[in-house]
């Protein structure tokens, strides 16, 4: 078997019993569970939901995506190996510290296997929530043009380069295209201000004004749990995205929780304490790919002008990179997952025949 064929880099085609098409994303497939078996799944493996509620199977490839293209490597390598399993260690291991110290929940019910969460579904706040401890990339080439408010925020004059910023910086854009929002562009990812949340919150969502300052409280220590136990492993959290929805317990109370993934690799910056107290900024994060991209090839422009996208997409799909870069992502991945979970990181020499076997035997929903 080569490395090539222990990638989970198809996961949309798994013979998961599902009456609706599966969505397939960058990075996670979602398969939606019928009527029947989200009822059945809930009575007999006891979640805390609404006896009708809708369950899904969410399933993490190895792909990896940067400038919003999904790339390869020679010898056919499509992903990332150990990539969907670091990033589900780690985002499990955050999900689980912030349920033990009272903050929220989130979309997680069990972990049948390292690469398979199953869920139920939730009402998403429409906001793609970013906190940023320093001033680093897309920030900070906004701020060397001159630019000194962020989503409704002054910052200072004489900053530096991947500085720490004066305080824990929040930096919200819009999720998906939301259309009557006043002063709000209705494009996809558009920078918007607390006031514009405040003023629209159902827009966005938020099921009452006062939860919009509650999603803010979550954020904010979300962050500084991650922050704190990186600091312990000398790693520094330097930004990164949160995602939040609504869903029903067993009870009927409405509950705000996180969701998609939070505190890894693709959603955060981390960078290593002892290599930046030498001057070093060195990445324990996708940010290092996104780096060797602009550095391998010759017109790094087409990654970084959105009006190229044509040539970008062309770029990623006829040409097969280095093995030896997606073997770096993985040494990163791995490595900073075992780092803050504490354990070694299984690898499956057959993701897709293990997932199998674990959804037809305990789970029955393998057709």
């Amino acid at each position: 078997m080569t490395l090539a064929d222990k990638v989970l880099a198809v996961n949309d085609d798994l013979p998961i019993r599902t009456d609706e098409p599966v969505h397939s994303g960058k990075v996670r497939s979602v398969y939606w569970l019928n009527a029947a078996d989200s009822a059945r799944l809930v009575a007999q493996r006891g979640y805390d939901v609404a006896a009708d509620a809708p369950l899904a199977i969410m399933v993490i490839s190895d792909r990896i995506s940067a400038f919003e293209c999904i790339w390869h490597a020679e010898g056919g390598m499509r992903g990332v190996p150990g990539k969907g399993a670091a990033l589900n260690a780690i985002s499990n291991h955050w999900f689980r510290l912030f349920r033990e110290r009272g903050l929220a929940d989130s979309h997680i019910l069990e972990i049948p296997h390292p690469l398979v969460w199953i869920v139920q579904k939730a009402r998403p706040v429409m906001i793609e929530a970013i906190a940023r401890q320093y001033i680093t990339g897309s920030m900070w080439r906004s701020y060397e043009k001159g630019e000194r408010e962020f989503c409704g925020i002054a910052i200072p004059d004489g900053l530096q380069r991947d500085q720490k910023l004066p305080e824990l910086l929040i930096t919200p854009s819009t999720k998906g295209i939301l259309e009557g929002i006043p002063g709000v562009p209705a494009v996809d990812d558009v920078n918007i201000t607390r006031a514009d949340i405040d003023n629209n919150f159902a827009a966005f969502n938020f099921a009452g004004r006062d939860d919009v300052d509650h999603y803010e409280k979550l954020l904010r220590e979300g962050f500084e749990v991650i922050s704190g136990e990186l600091e312990k492993l000398d790693q520094i959290f330097v930004d990164t995205k949160f995602e939040f929805g609504y869903v029903t317990d067993s009870a009927g109370n409405d509950k705000l929780i996180y969701m998609d993934e939070v505190g890894t690799p693709d959603s955060s910056r981390i960078w290593d304490g002892p290599a930046l107290r030498e001057g070093k900024v060195v990445e324990n994060s996708k940010e290092g790919f996104r780096q060797r991209l602009l550095a391998h090839f010759p017109e790094p422009d087409i990654l970084l002008d959105k009006s190229r996208m044509d040539e970008r997409l062309a770029l990623a799909r006829d040409n097969a990179l280095p093995a030896d870069i997606l073997m770096e992502v993985s040494q990163t991945y791995v490595g900073i997952a075992e780092k803050i979970t504490g354990q070694k990181l299984a690898l499956s020499d057959n993701p897709r025949a293990e997932i199998i076997d674990v959804l037809a035997g305990d789970f029955a929903l393998i057709d």
